[in-house]
């Protein structure tokens, strides 16, 4: 059995923990210090491929499309939303912690492709919740693959992404018809009834973490209205 080699750390800002990033071979983990355990793995991503795919299906061939992306983890979600969209689209993607960044324009960037070196990639560091409470830029999709969906594991502040106050705000920083995915470790019924109250248009699909296998996890699809009244 080969080992695991440590190869960075890092710290999740207001004492959310410490991230490690390890290889082992041609694997690679991130793991959250403590009794939580690995959060990603890079043969494990299909669900985060699906959030791209699902999210962006309705822009596929728009031009000039606008895209965010919060959290950029292991790239996949990024990589799959640059395959989704048009080569005229511009990317945004919103991540806390720096070095994830540095470990992806490094070891990581191989597993997804190397998507950070797209040239309609835009990389924002910092709290996507800030950028989409703070902003006035307006997307035509927003991709949420934050700590683990609602009921977040590593940051606290990840809380207002999801709070009825969140979800109206992140529905003013999209175009009318405009999608929001947000990828879920697991279902949540009472968000599912939040993101209704915020007049979005929701529709909650189960997907394996590998193709046809592993765990399910839920992605929930919020599309915004033509009009307000809707």
């Amino acid at each position: 059995m080969i080992p695991w080699k440590k190869l960075g750390i890092a710290q999740i800002p207001n004492n959310g923990g410490e991230l490690q990033l390890s290889q082992r071979g041609e694997e690679f983990s991130i793991r959250l210090s403590g009794v939580r355990g690995e959060l990603m793995n890079s043969r494990i991503y299909n669900s985060e491929q699906v959030l791209a795919e699902l999210g962006c299906a309705l822009i596929k061939e728009k031009s000039d499309a606008h895209v965010l992306v919060g959290g950029l983890g292991m790239g996949y979600t990024l990589a799959a939303t640059l395959q989704a969209v048009a080569a005229s689209a511009q990317v945004t993607v919103a991540e806390l912690i720096p070095e994830v960044v540095e470990w992806n324009k490094g070891p990581l960037g191989d597993c997804a492709q190397n998507p950070l070196r797209d040239p309609r990639t835009k990389v924002v560091l910092g709290d996507v919740a800030e950028l989409l409470e703070n902003q006035h830029e307006q997307y035509d999709a927003i991709l949420l693959d934050v700590d683990n969906g609602p009921e977040g594991l590593t940051h606290t502040d990840n809380n207002w992404l999801y709070s009825q106050r969140g979800l109206e705000s992140i529905s003013r920083t999209l175009r009318p018809e405009g999608m929001l995915a947000i990828w879920s470790a697991g279902a949540d019924s009472m968000f599912a009834i939040r993101l209704k109250k915020a007049r979005f248009k929701v529709s909650i699909h189960t997907v394996r973490a590998r193709p046809g296998k592993g765990s399910r996890h839920t992605i929930f699809l919020a599309q915004k209205p033509w009009r307000a009244s809707e």
